[in-house]
C-alpha cells in the first residue's frame, strides 16, 4: 500500500462524504488519479462500504450489552447455524469469535431491556447447540472508534 493510499483511506475514515476535489488535495495528487485510486481501493475491498455513524442511544437504542455464548460442541452444523443467525439480527452489531471463555463475543443493542429479553428467549435461546450465555451490560462508552489506524 502507497503512502497515498494511507493519507486517502485516512480521509475517508475521518469524513466519507468529502468531495473526490478536497481529498485530491490532501493526497497530494490530480482529482482524477485520486478517483481511480478511490475506485481500485474499493474494488480490492480495502474500501468495503460508506456509513454514517448513528448514535445509538439518541437513536432510541440505549440498551448496549456485550453477549458471551458458549456453544455445547462445535457441530458443524450448529456452529453454521449460529454464525447465519446472528449474521440476520440487526440488534447484533458485532460478533467476533473467539479463544477463551467464551466461542462468540457479541455487541448487542435494543431499546430497552424488554427488547433484549425478547431478543434472547426469542432469538437466541432457540438456537440449537448454545450451552451458555453471559451478558455484560454497557454501563457507560468510554472509547467508540470505528477508523483503523494507518
Amino acid at each position: 500500500m502507497q503512502d497515498q493510499d494511507r493519507t486517502i483511506l485516512r480521509a475517508l475514515q475521518d469524513d466519507c462524504r468529502i468531495s473526490n476535489q478536497d481529498l485530491a488535495g490532501k493526497a497530494g495528487m490530480s482529482a482524477s488519479a485520486c478517483w481511480r485510486r478511490v475506485r481500485a481501493l474499493e474494488e480490492a475491498g480495502v474500501v468495503r462500504r460508506y456509513v454514517a455513524l448513528v448514535d445509538a442511544a439518541e437513536a432510541g437504542m440505549a440498551f448496549h450489552a456485550m453477549v458471551h455464548v458458549t456453544l455445547t460442541r462445535h457441530d458443524h452444523s450448529h456452529v453454521e447455524t449460529f454464525i447465519a443467525e446472528v449474521g440476520r439480527r440487526p440488534e447484533v452489531l458485532d460478533c467476533f469469535a473467539t479463544t477463551g471463555e467464551a466461542d462468540y463475543h457479541l455487541r448487542v443493542v435494543c431499546a430497552d431491556l424488554a427488547d433484549y429479553n425478547a431478543f434472547l428467549e426469542g432469538f437466541l435461546f432457540r438456537l440449537p447447540g448454545i450451552a451458555n450465555v453471559r451478558t455484560n451490560l454497557v454501563l457507560k462508552n468510554i472509547k467508540q472508534e470505528t477508523a483503523i489506524p494507518l
